[in-house]
């Protein structure tokens, strides 16, 4: 067991999924406690089953029962709500902490807070411009939490995160089911990142991240969304999907995956890099699949 020095003893947790197990073994190996918390029982079974101590939450309660924070580090991993353009989630824990301070705060929020880019690069100093309304309850989030920080002297350390990518998390189903993408001259640029990469750098930021600052995560790596499916239906030899223009992708496709269609951007990565010190384990989906 490797406990190195921290400005923290303990880890905890909210909405404590996939990526928090992940982040929580990773930090149990490290010799700290880790307590994840979460609303579902299924999600409270995964936390114990993945070692770490678990308790459960409701954010959308209000007061809420919070453990200790005190000397801790704090995950907030959580969804906003799923309506409107506020985050009253983030607002309730808020609420609690200014008698319950933990020593710092790592967020997971999207890179969706940019917006529809056209293409281009997009660096953390880019200003935002959400246009999903998921996209704007998210900002919120990230703003009410930096406020809090800069008030409360918590530094407060925000990841932007691109698409997630894991064995699990592939949209096989989608390929074999023959639902249609958009004609590649028309797909849309973006980026991605494996979820165990991901995980590490969720350890960077609480140990190197820098306080009330933001970083774009992925692996640097861009693609368009067809290509994307295209890839993966070759590698697992299943047929492409078809492909269809805007007039037809309007009538067939999700309204969801519309709104991801529409918003085209490529993540900057450098600062992510070179201020967390991240060596990445799959620095693109290419070379993942191709150790599979």
């Amino acid at each position: 067991m490797n406990k190195e020095r921290t400005p923290f003893e303990r880890v905890v947790i909210i909405g404590c999924g996939d990526i928090g197990c992940r982040v929580g073994r990773l930090w149990r190996e490290k010799g700290r406690p880790v307590t994840g918390l979460a609303r579902s029982e299924a999600s409270l079974s995964n936390i114990t089953a993945a070692g770490l101590d678990a308790g459960q939450i409701d954010l959308d309660e209000h007061p809420l029962t919070l453990p200790d924070l005190s000397n801790s580090l704090l995950y907030t991993f959580f969804p906003p709500p799923a309506q409107g353009d506020e985050d009253s989630r983030t607002a309730n824990l808020l609420a609690e902490l200014a008698q319950n301070k933990p020593n710092r705060i790592v967020h997971i929020s999207t890179t969706g807070v940019y917006g529809d880019r056209q293409g281009e690069l997009v660096t953390e100093n880019d200003a935002t411009h959400p246009q999903a309304a998921r996209a704007r309850r998210r900002l919120r989030g990230e703003s009410l939490l930096r406020d809090w920080g800069r008030h409360h002297d918590v530094p407060v350390m925000v990841l932007r995160v691109g698409g997630i990518y894991g064995p699990i998390r592939l949209p096989l189903e989608r390929i074999k089911k023959g639902i249609p993408v958009l004609e590649p001259s028309l797909s849309p640029r973006t980026n991605r990142i494996h979820e165990d990469d991901l995980a590490q750098v969720c350890l960077a930021a609480a140990l190197r991240g820098r306080a009330d600052n933001i970083y774009n995560v992925s692996d640097g790596e861009d693609s368009d969304m067809t290509e994307y499916f295209y890839l993966l239906a070759d590698h697992f030899q299943l047929p492409r999907p078809p492909a269809v223009d805007w007039p037809e992708a309007e009538r067939v496709m999700s309204k969801g995956m519309l709104s991801y269609l529409k918003e085209s951007r490529r993540l900057d990565n450098r600062k992510m890099l070179k201020d967390l010190q991240i060596k990445l384990s799959h620095p693109s989906l290419k070379a993942w699949l191709a150790s599979q």
